[in-house]
C-alpha cells in the first residue's frame, strides 16, 4: 500500500484483439511491436488505467431530494429513516417504476461514471425487498452489460427491513434465505451477496445467516460494516473470509486488528460520510499502518452519497488521511509523470 509504481517514458501495447499485450519502457516495446505492424498513439501526459468503482447502489429511481432538504436543516440519517425517508423510499420508487424505466435511468448514470474514468462498476440490489422487485433490479444490470463499463452485479436483499415486515424481521430473514437466494442463484443474477450489518439494520447473528447461507450459494460475500455504530462487522467479515467490509466508521481496534491479518479488503466511502454531515471518517491511516488493504469507492446511491467520481473520493480523501497511499478502487495506478511522453502503441487499429 505504500508503494505507487511510476513507469517514466512508457509505452502500452495492446493487440489486434483488444486485450493488452505488454507494458514497461517504450525502447523495449518499439522494436517488437513495430515489427508488428503497430500504430504508435502519442498521449502528451499522464496515462492511468480504468478505475474500478467496488461499491455503488446505481439501480435506483429517483434521487431522494426530500432526504437532501432535511438533512441541509440538520436532520440526522437515523431521524431520516424513522420519518420515513432513507432507503426505504429508495425502495418504494423501485417498486413503482417497470425493468424498462430503471434501465434507462441507470445507463445514462453508467455513461456519467465513465466520464469520470470508472471502467468497472459493482453495482448492488437492495432497493426492491420483495423477490420480484430484486430480480428486477439484477435484471437490469445484467441488460446493461455488453457495453463499457464493465459491471459486477451484488444481491443486497439484506440491505433494510421492508415497511411490511417490520412487525416480524425474522419473517423476512426467512424470506431472503428461503425464496430471494434460491430465486438469485436459479437465475444466475448476482457473483457477490452483501448485507448491512449494523446496530438497528440486522444484527450480526442475522447477517452471518444470510451470508453463510450464500455462500453455500456458491456467492462471494461482502459486508456493509460498522457505518454508523460499531457492532463486530469487521471482525464478521474476515471470519466468513468476505472479499470485502466497507464504510468501517465506527470501526473497533479489534476490527482494524482482524482485517490487518486477513485478504479482506478495507473499503472506505469519504463521500458518504461527508454528505451524512460526519465529522468521523474511517482510519484509514491506522488500517494502512496496520497492514490491511484499503480501498476507495463512491458509495454512489439517491440518498447518501450522490458522488460519481473516483478522483473526488481520493481528492476528499487527502485531509481526511484517506487518499494518499490508498487505491483507488482496486486499481493500482502506473503514469508518465507530466512533461513526458507516454506512448500508447497499438497493434492495428485504435484501442
Amino acid at each position: 500500500m505504500a508503494e505507487l509504481e511510476v513507469l517514466e517514458d512508457a509505452a502500452v501495447w495492446i493487440a489486434d484483439d483488444g486485450w493488452i499485450h505488454a507494458v514497461g519502457p517504450y525502447q523495449s516495446l518499439a522494436r517488437p511491436a513495430s515489427g508488428a505492424g503497430a500504430q504508435v498513439v502519442e498521449v502528451d501526459g499522464v496515462l492511468l488505467p480504468g478505475f474500478v468503482d467496488a461499491h455503488t447502489h446505481a439501480v435506483f429511481g429517483a434521487p431522494r431530494l426530500e432526504d437532501h432538504e432535511r438533512r441541509a436543516r440538520g436532520v440526522t440519517y437515523q431521524e431520516i429513516a424513522a420519518a420515513g425517508g432513507g432507503i426505504l423510499s429508495s425502495v418504494r420508487e423501485v417498486r413503482r417504476k417497470s425493468a424498462e424505466e430503471l434501465r434507462d435511468l441507470t445507463a445514462r448514470r453508467l455513461h456519467h461514471l465513465l466520464r469520470h474514468g470508472t471502467t468497472t462498476v459493482e453495482i448492488k440490489s437492495g432497493y426492491g425487498l420483495t423477490v420480484e422487485d430484486e430480480l428486477k433490479q439484477l435484471d437490469v444490470i445484467r441488460s446493461l452489460r455488453g457495453r463499457p463499463p464493465r459491471l459486477v452485479a451484488t444481491f443486497l436483499g439484506a440491505h433494510e427491513v421492508p415497511e411490511e415486515h417490520r412487525p416480524d424481521p425474522e419473517g423476512y430473514i426467512r424470506l431472503l434465505l428461503d425464496e430471494m437466494l434460491p430465486a438469485v442463484t436459479r437465475h444466475g443474477l448476482a457473483r457477490f451477496c452483501d448485507a448491512f450489518c449494523e446496530p438497528g439494520v440486522f444484527s450480526v447473528d442475522q447477517t452471518r445467516r444470510v451470508l453463510e447461507a450464500a455462500r453455500t450459494y456458491g456467492m462471494r460475500l461482502k459486508l456493509h460494516a460498522d457505518e454508523l455504530d460499531g457492532s463486530g462487522g469487521a471482525e464478521l467479515a474476515v471470519a466468513l473470509g468476505a472479499i470485502s467490509a466497507d464504510h468501517l466508521a465506527a470501526i473497533s481496534e479489534r476490527g482494524i486488528a482482524a482485517l490487518a491479518g486477513s485478504e479482506t479488503v478495507a473499503v472506505l466511502l469519504p463521500g458518504t460520510m461527508l454528505f451524512l454531515g460526519q465529522r468521523r471518517q474511517a482510519p484509514a491511516r491506522r488500517l494502512i499502518d496496520a497492514g490491511a488493504a484499503v480501498a476507495l469507492a463512491t458509495d454512489f446511491n439517491p440518498g447518501s452519497s450522490p458522488g460519481m467520481s473516483l478522483p473526488l473520493m481520493a481528492m476528499l480523501g487527502v485531509p481526511y488521511r484517506i487518499g494518499a497511499r490508498c487505491r483507488i478502487g482496486t486499481a493500482s495506478i502506473w503514469c508518465a509523470r507530466r512533461g513526458s511522453a507516454a506512448r500508447l502503441v497499438t497493434s492495428g487499429r485504435e484501442p
